[in-house]
């Protein structure tokens, strides 16, 4: 039942030891799988805690977590290759809530998963954290009302949730 070199013939990062790491923007880098149980809903979380990039007005670095959870449909996104493409990120000026959702959608092109939240948790600059939370829920599905759900009484402070 276990995956074959044919099943990852598209991977291309994984197990790579000659890994290119970008510094600038590239969504390119991501690569996906294909999901063996998409007739069952499961979360997929990944939680990145060294996300990194720069502020658009004054190129000052800014730090935080990225937290991503989904459920699959048919594709899965490759954990290396998401990790290159968080790095790639850390030249990209832009602000907090814009780098969530660019990574959201740039998911949701990659896999269209059934349904998909990103939230940023910040280091406090000045005496302010901001930790933006986006979601998305396929359109005429019980996952768009999952994510209006979600929206409603999501708890926005990530560390309180238990990834175990």
């Amino acid at each position: 039942m276990g995956r074959n070199d044919q099943d990852l013939t598209d991977l291309s990062l994984l197990g790579n030891q000659e890994t290119t790491y970008d510094f600038n923007y590239t969504p390119e880098v991501l690569e996906t799988f294909d999901n063996k149980h998409p007739n069952r809903d499961y979360f997929v979380k990944f939680n990145c805690p060294e996300f990194t990039t720069l502020c658009p007005k004054t190129n000052q670095p800014d730090f935080g977590t990225v937290y991503l959870s989904y459920i699959p449909d048919e594709k899965m996104v490759e954990s290396k290759s998401f990790k290159l493409y968080l790095f790639s990120f850390r030249n990209h000026g832009d602000f907090h809530e814009d780098s969530m959702n660019i990574i959201m959608n740039d998911l949701i092109d990659l896999m269209d998963p059934k349904y998909i939240e990103v939230w940023g948790k910040f280091t406090p600059r000045g005496g302010i954290s901001i930790d933006p939370y986006t979601n998305y829920g396929r359109p005429g599905t019980k996952y768009e009302k999952m994510a209006e759900h979600r929206m409603l009484n999501h708890d926005l402070y990530p560390e309180k949730v238990d990834n175990r």
